[in-house]
């Protein structure tokens, strides 16, 4: 009897391991886009805190309005989807259903796999030359659509590498065009924002903040570019004075948006603490003994309050009495 030729290991658990990878990194872009939809931060280590935030909080981190890792999650899981759902068949009557199946969805994981590996070498382009900061988070995704390419390819006994050529030329120009359609937008818009910004006035006669220009830069980030009030620097003095801690970090938009409500002037004076060891006079040991999860965070009278608060919010909670005619608003 001819003995019958065993697979080689590779073959038989590629689809699994593809999509172990794939589950992965769904739950890593799952966890950043919740993180990114509640207005949190990304969990980081010191050193790559302003990496993480900076990042994650740009221009590049945002696509039609929602979070880039939205997308990179509903990646993520069809390439699970591709590599699991053949596995879930079994072999009883249904071998021509199964081996159908089996050929489509490795086409499919080609496909994604390129796609997304080809898209994640342009986000770490973006992330070396224009951004210029280390992303943990932005890295590991990645290696993981990197590993998913290379076990697609290794993990089949592909009979036409020619097709597979063609294949992966035509799915990796066709993702460069989009991509660079996409972020052609983004450009504009920053392009756009870099010209001139028009004070916006409501009924109300408040006055709608300036969207942050470019990306934050260490030590300081973006530079307040609202102009303070008699209001505004005397509700900072009252804070200050009652004892109210800001804390924050300078990569942080929500953090700016806050500076940007008082003004340069009533900003310098508030108890500002810097989370971020990049920062200027940075405490990040006194932010980590206050449990600060999330950043802006006030301290006022002993309770914390995560998030950007309006000034009228600030001034109920600190119990201030004085002038509250603000000038801005979110």
């Amino acid at each position: 009897m001819r003995r019958r030729r065993s697979l080689p290991w590779i073959y038989r658990w590629s689809r699994p391991i593809i999509g172990a990878i794939a589950i992965a990194g769904a739950i890593l872009t799952a966890y950043l886009t919740i993180t990114k939809l509640t207005g949190g931060g990304p969990a980081c280590s010191a050193d790559a805190a302003a990496g993480c935030g900076g990042v994650l909080d740009s221009a590049y981190a945002t696509v039609f309005g929602l979070p880039l890792s939205l997308f990179g999650c509903m990646a993520y899981i069809s390439m699970a989807v591709f590599a699991l759902v053949p596995l879930a068949i079994g072999a009883d009557g249904k071998k021509d259903l199964k081996k159908q199946l089996e050929n489509l969805t490795w086409w499919l994981l080609l496909a994604g796999s390129i796609a997304m590996t080809v898209f994640s070498g342009y986000l770490m382009y973006v992330l070396a030359t224009e951004l210029k900061a280390v992303c943990p988070y932005c890295i590991g995704s990645a290696l993981f659509s990197l590993s998913l390419l290379v076990l697609t390819i290794t993990g089949r006994d592909w009979e036409d590498l020619g097709q597979i050529l063609f294949t992966g030329v035509i799915v990796a120009l066709l993702t460069i065009v989009v991509t660079l359609g996409i972020y052609s937008n983004v450009n504009s818009s920053i392009a756009q924002a870099n010209g001139s910004q028009e004070e916006v006035v409501d009924a109300d006669g408040l006055i709608a903040i300036p969207e942050p220009v470019g990306d934050p830069k260490p030590p300081i980030g973006w530079e307040i570019n609202t102009t303070s009030e008699e209001a505004e620097i005397a509700l900072a003095k009252h804070l200050t004075a009652t004892g109210a801690k800001k804390y924050g970090a300078f990569w942080c938009p929500h953090c700016y948006e806050q500076k940007q409500l008082f003004g340069k002037d009533a900003f310098s004076e508030i108890n500002y603490i810097e989370c971020d060891n990049q920062g200027k006079n940075p405490q990040r040991d006194v932010c980590m003994a206050a449990g600060i999860q999330s950043f802006p965070t006030w301290e006022i009278d002993g309770q914390f309050y995560p998030g950007t608060k309006t000034l009228a919010e600030l001034a109920e909670l600190s119990k201030y009495q004085g002038d509250k005619n603000f000038k801005y608003k979110l």
